[in-house]
């Protein structure tokens, strides 16, 4: 097997004797000697990884400058040197290192004994302050082999994060090997168990030694290709971090388990099935700690940028010692100026189409009759008899946004909390020549009253066509409703379900079951950055009973129970790809040739998402493709089949026996699945747009208390974080290693930045309504006077606003 990593001298190459680059900063001035050198570089692929071979001779007359002997035979001097943060500098020794071999003992069959080392403070990172340099020497014997792991202890009584780990020459420090790090470490107090960090990259340009060879293997490994010598790490890396459901987990764990969140609104009491499960085995109540696996947990500069910056901590408790009060918590806005003033964002979902006539699922019974108010000769009357309702539907120009049977459910137990009610709702509209949907008419419906109050059913149309002062101001409560339903289900089921709450077991079954090693894992690891360490702030903060979401959204207390609910009926794997979401709300129809065709040709959303959709697929093709050459290698890797059982069996439990669930028999179906995951944890999560969103219309609004805090919640969910990685922009160190997945990325960097320059022409535009001039042309309406263009910005690839 090809040795993967920096391997010290073969004993084949090695003369009596090794040199060593000594610097005259750090050990005085030697006397340069002339002398030629010759090097070759190849390169050639194995499977599951590329091996790059570089290979220097020289005569002993022309030993290079700066080159003294070092009097220890068959040995090489390395060097690690370890960026770290939240340390205290000092020259006193920090860390533990033990290097180990790729390779097993050749006389015994087993693995060879680590090579220990102990790093000090060295210095301080000269562009980044806050982060300190470790620096540990060994003595290698040229028998060890490439170095296949770094493990790492704490020798303070301080927890610190370790950044990276760089292995080199002590010579020759433009050859070397950057091992993974972005973790943290546990004080020397914690156990012992030693932290694990396995290769990433390389960086090479010669060795100087005489005679020598170095073979550098630094590549994402399957399974079955791990170097043995640190096959039993592998095995033994991911055990450390898997849960199996028992005990209760601290701080300082690694540990990866799974436990149902039961913290909706009744904390301990009410378990809510049909809920993806979360990494929490310890008992949840409300403002608890929750606990996050420490790998998980943010770095310490993103931790301040993420208290400070963005306040997410720092001015809600603000904002309720302010408004939080008896006189102040239902004071409504005195007027549209004094909301305008406060924020200028809001969400319009595009609605799905529709068939014709609309009949409810639910029990008639218990909600009351299934038919829809919304009849052909209303909808006719509204459209100007230009066609039949049966020819608008044929033509797909009725399109309906549905939030009746999802919300009815919950309406009578909404009603009966203080400052807040709630419809089953249905909004009809019609698409017209300019390509732009026209809100035509809107059914509020209240289902029967629950004892000792049986009221009966009510529903209500309510059209723009309603010339009268009442009728006109109706439409506008009417469409405040459907607003505060839209926006509210983007938030509880667009958002925070689907992108934060179902990503999670992706999440827990990858560190459970995918080695750090497993090109798998490094292609998803970026697209979950800190997903679970917000979330878990989120549970702390926004989601908890009595938490700011049950405060200021509309279901209140059953917020959550909404989302769980909307979990149970709705999700779908198979259904998260952007095309198969598409044709499902009838938004797109699939041509016999695979192509989609959209019904709302002028709809942002699709038309730059599906590009971002199909970036992300071939990428992702060019990466399956460089590591499984068929559909055998495919079925063959045990921890790529565990983790996808993992998802469903244990991660989407309520769900595991769905035939839906795509089956990892192929490498097309692993690009499906792969695809699926990334698009929604970068594109589907970023896309939204903006837009500028008497005295009875404004009494169902928000109150102030209410819209202040969710609109900083918003701001903080929604803002670009300082060191954010854009898809595209930012190239793994796994990724660059490699040459033929680096060229891979280079295409998927070209493609985005093609897509960049596609997104803003078509915002700029003027034909295309739905993008800008239709919504600038309402504002400049609405408030005569000049406003700029509200573009669809965050599907732009490197969108900085917000």
């Amino acid at each position: 097997m090809t040795a993967p990593l920096l391997a010290a001298l073969s004993p084949s190459h090695c003369p009596s004797l090794l040199t060593s680059t000594i610097s005259a900063s750090r050990h005085g001035a030697v006397t340069p000697r002339r002398g030629r050198r010759a090097c070759s570089w190849s390169t050639a692929r194995g499977r599951g990884g590329t091996v790059s071979r570089i290979s220097c001779s020289s005569t002993l007359d022309d030993t290079p400058a700066g080159l003294i002997t070092v009097a220890k035979p068959n040995y090489v001097k390395m060097k690690a040197t370890v960026k770290v943060e939240h340390t205290d500098p000092s020259n006193r020794k920090v860390l533990h290192l033990e290097l180990v071999s790729s390779d097993l003992d050749s006389q015994t069959g087993k693995e060879k004994t680590s090579i220990p080392g102990d790093a000090y403070y060295w210095g301080t990172d000269p562009i980044r302050g806050h982060e300190f340099l470790l620096e540990a020497i060994f003595d290698v014997p040229v028998s060890f082999g490439p170095i296949g792991a770094v493990l790492v202890e704490n020798e303070v009584d301080k927890k610190m994060f370790l950044i990276n780990i760089v292995v080199s020459p002590d010579n020759n420090e433009s050859a070397s090997v950057t091992f993974e790090g972005n973790s943290w470490i546990k004080p020397k107090s914690g156990d012992t168990v030693k932290h694990v960090f396995f290769p990433l990259k390389y960086s090479s340009i010669e060795f100087k030694y005489m005679h020598d060879w170095f073979d550098m293997v630094v590549q994402s490994y399957l399974p079955s290709e791990t170097p043995p010598g640190v096959e039993s790490l592998r095995e033994s890396e991911l055990k450390a971090t898997s849960g199996d459901g028992s005990g209760e987990r601290n701080k300082w764990d690694r540990i990866y388990d799974y436990e149902v969140y039961n913290d909706l609104g009744k904390p301990d009491i009410e378990l809510i099935p049909g809920f993806p499960v979360y990494a929490d085995p310890s008992s949840e109540k409300a403002g608890n700690y929750v606990y996050v696996p420490k790998d998980e947990v943010f770095s310490p500069s993103d931790e301040l940028e993420f208290l400070l910056n963005k306040g997410l901590m720092s001015s809600t408790p603000g904002l309720w010692t302010m408004l939080d009060t008896s006189e102040r918590k239902s004071l409504s806005f005195p007027s549209f100026t004094a909301i305008d003033s406060l924020f200028d964002d809001t969400v319009v979902e595009q609605p799905p189409s529709t068939e014709f006539p609309f009949v409810s699922k639910l029990d008639e019974k218990e909600y009351g009759p299934r038919e829809s108010g919304l009849t052909k000769e209303l909808i006719e009357e509204q459209i100007g008899q230009a066609m039949t309702v049966e020819e608008a539907v044929e033509k797909k120009k009725l399109f309906m946004l549905d939030y009746h049977d999802m919300l009815l459910p919950f309406v009578n137990d909404v009603r009966e909390l203080d400052g807040t009610t709630l419809y089953g709702s249905r909004t009809l509209f019609f698409l017209t020549e300019q390509g732009t949907l026209r809100p035509i008419a809107i059914e509020l419906t209240r289902p029967k009253g629950k004892p000792p109050i049986l009221a009966e059913a009510w529903s209500q149309v309510f059209t723009p066509q309603q010339w009268d002062g009442t009728g006109s101001w109706l439409w506008k409560l009417a469409k405040a409703h459907v607003l505060a339903h839209d926006s509210g289900y983007h938030q509880l089921v667009n958002h925070w379900l689907r992108t934060h709450c179902c990503v999670e077991p992706y999440i827990i079954a990858a560190n459970r079951q995918l080695s750090r090693m497993h090109p798998i894992f490094r292609l998803l690891h970026p697209h979950f950055r800190y997903t679970m360490q917000i979330n878990a702030k989120s549970r702390e903060k926004l989601i908890n009973a009595d938490g700011i979401i049950e405060r200021a959204f509309s279901p209140g207390r059953y917020s959550m129970m909404l989302s769980s609910a909307a979990y149970k009926e709705h999700w779908r794997f198979d259904m998260e790809a952007l095309p198969a979401d598409l044709i499902r709300r009838g938004m797109a129809v699939e041509e016999e040739d695979g192509t989609l065709t959209l019904t709302i040709k002028d709809y942002p959303y699709a038309n730059d998402g599906l590009l971002v959709w199909e970036s992300i697929k071939e990428w992702t093709s060019d990466y399956v493709k460089h590591y499984y050459s068929s559909a055998a290698d495919v079925t063959g890797d045990k921890e790529l089949n565990g983790w996808w059982d993992e998802v469903r069996t244990q991660g989407h439990a309520d769900k595991k026996d769905e035939p839906w669930w795509p089956k990892l028999d192929s490498r097309e179906s692993l690009v499906q699945v792969l695809t699926s995951i990334m698009w929604v944890t970068s594109g589907h999560h970023a896309a939204d747009f903006r837009a500028k969103p008497e005295k009875e219309l404004l009494e169902v609004f928000p109150s102030q208390f209410q819209a202040v805090l969710v609109m900083t919640v918003l701001h903080v969910l929604s803002s670009h974080w300082p060191d954010e990685q854009h898809m595209g922009r930012h190239v793994e160190p796994a990724w660059e290693a490699d040459p033929i997945i680096k060229s891979a990325f280079q295409k998927l960097q070209d493609n985005m930045l093609k897509n960049e320059e596609i997104i803003d022409e078509r915002n700029g535009a003027e034909d295309l309504r739905n993008a800008v001039r239709a919504i600038q042309a309402l504002i400049r309406g609405r408030r005569h006077r000049e406003v700029p263009p509200v573009q669809h910005l965050y599907l732009s690839p490197s969108s900085t606003t917000g």
